[in-house]
């Protein structure tokens, strides 16, 4: 049985790498294709998008919010075909279309052990997890949720992985992560997930709408007197993206409790008023409706 799964992750990732081989033109017109599926035919998670750009931006017109929708369903397409395309992708080709400003990360090392970067669901998180790992002095940790399918799970993982990523399963953090605080490293979190308990969150009001947001990073930063950054990444056009590095401070336990989420959520809202159309509006942000009774705003 193992001979065969094995067997089977090759033919799939033998595939899988012919297809990364065609030009970047080709790859594209798949994603068009795979576009009118979702927003045309399907209507991939419609309601959830409509609804979340409703509560986003109550003043923008019903056109505009369309326009914003469409958008977003073209980029997740694109962020769909394009892990195929960087599953053979060389340095000089992916450096052609990723920038970065690595020095405000870099100008830290001798100076910092441990550094967090926060950021949130923008596309593409698989060029900005390639760029910044090929960039950075600091080994990048990327905690992530492995794929139940074991096969798609070990492609995802390699290519995540190829300019040197360091994987931690979601599953598995609370046993790996300490064997790596011994050096310096540089841990990526989202900060805009939802919370397992939404009693045990952080409130805030995320455009205009109290949602939840997970205590984690912000405690992980004050706990071990992690340096924290944010990170912006976005399409700068088709095909080529950037990821912006801000530094947010060197002593987090400074701040007030919640107060550096707070300060995080508002770059994450800040960033998506800036370009709208490449966060991902099919997440069900505001799954959970806040009570006064039980929910303790920051």
């Amino acid at each position: 049985m193992q001979f065969k799964k094995s067997g089977m992750y090759y033919i799939v990732y033998g595939l899988l790498y012919l297809i990364s081989l065609l030009p970047w033109r080709v790859i594209y017109i798949i994603s068009d294709f795979f576009y009118l599926i979702a927003y045309y035919i399907v209507g991939y998670r419609k309601k959830v998008v409509f609804s979340n750009l409703q509560i986003a931006f109550p003043d923008k017109t019903e056109a505009e919010r369309i326009k914003i929708a469409k958008e977003f369903y073209s980029q997740f397409m694109d962020s769909l075909v394009e892990m195929i395309k960087l599953i053979s992708i060389s340095k000089k080709d992916f450096q052609k279309r990723h920038t970065i400003n690595a020095s405000v990360l870099n100008d830290y090392y001798d100076k910092l052990d441990r550094v967090q970067f926060t950021t949130g669901h923008f596309f593409s998180w698989e060029f900005a997890n390639l760029g910044v790992s090929l960039e950075s002095k600091f080994p990048i940790l990327v905690v992530y949720m492995p794929l139940s399918n074991k096969i798609f799970d070990r492609i995802i993982y390699k290519m995540r992985s190829k300019f040197g990523t360091i994987l931690i399963s979601a599953t598995e953090f609370r046993t790996r992560f300490h064997q790596y605080t011994k050096n310096k490293y540089s841990l990526v979190l989202v900060a805009d997930q939802n919370p397992g308990n939404p009693k045990n969150a952080y409130w805030l009001p995320f455009f205009g709408k109290m949602a939840p947001f997970v205590k984690g990073p912000e405690k992980g930063a004050r706990n071990n007197h992690t340096a924290v950054f944010y990170a912006h990444f976005y399409k700068v056009k088709r095909g080529y993206y950037r990821t912006d590095i801000e530094f947010i401070t060197d002593n987090p336990e400074s701040y007030p409790e919640g107060a550096l989420t707070k300060l995080l959520v508002k770059k994450i809202e800040d960033s998506v008023k800036e370009k709208p159309s490449g966060y991902l509006w099919s997440h069900k942000r505001w799954k959970f409706e806040f009570d006064p009774e039980n929910h303790k705003p920051v």
